[in-house]
């Protein structure tokens, strides 16, 4: 059986428009998935990445077309610019990583509707009553939100540590148990070809 490790940041604009394909993809090819939130400013600052605050204008100008076509042809609707954008992604990984362990809900719904919070709906991620809605509304006790911080903690920062180590340096990034490895949104029609057998 395959496996995919999934490294993904809540306030990425690109995880966002990765919707559910990854769950679709995987449930076609019997995959399993393993989710893993990182810090992305820190994978940027560790790779050679830029935060798109200190890119040149022209390549921040590209970033808001291409966001604003990527969102079109996924049918997501989009802000460019959100009211609560950076925030801080720390509380909703934190959230991601006790759902995960604790079972029992929808983990891509989890993530895409943390991520539509952010770049749809106006919503502050970091908020306890905002990440809360997100964890009842995909099946997952809304106390979850303040429970196990500690080992939260820890494991976000070893995620950024794995994906470091493995060869990542952007999110939304997957990486199969064969090691290949597959940048963005726009590559997960690359992975399904790959787990076809196509590629």
């Amino acid at each position: 059986m395959a496996h995919i490790d999934y490294f993904f940041a809540t306030i990425s604009p690109f995880t966002y428009m990765t919707g559910t394909r990854l769950e679709e993809i995987a449930a076609k090819h019997g995959a399993t998935v393993t989710y893993k939130p990182v810090d992305i400013m820190g994978l940027f600052s560790r790779t050679g990445g830029t935060p798109p605050k200190d890119r040149h204008p022209n390549r921040q100008e590209y970033r808001l077309q291409d966001m604003a076509r990527r969102a079109k042809l996924a049918g997501l609707p989009i802000n460019l610019k959100p009211a609560f954008w950076p925030t801080n992604p720390a509380p909703s990984s934190y959230a991601i990583i006790a759902a995960q362990n604790a079972g029992g809900g929808d983990m891509g719904k989890l993530i895409h509707g943390l991520t539509a919070a952010c770049w749809a709906g106006e919503k502050d991620i970091a908020q306890d009553d905002v990440i809360r809605d997100c964890l009842s509304a995909a099946g997952f006790d809304p106390s979850l939100a303040d429970s196990g911080l500690l080992q939260g903690a820890d494991t976000y920062a070893s995620n950024l540590e794995e994906a470091v180590n493995r060869g990542a340096f952007g999110a939304p990034f997957y990486i199969t148990d064969t090691d290949q490895r597959f940048w963005g949104q726009d590559r997960l029609d690359d992975l399904d070809a790959y787990l076809s057998g196509r590629l």
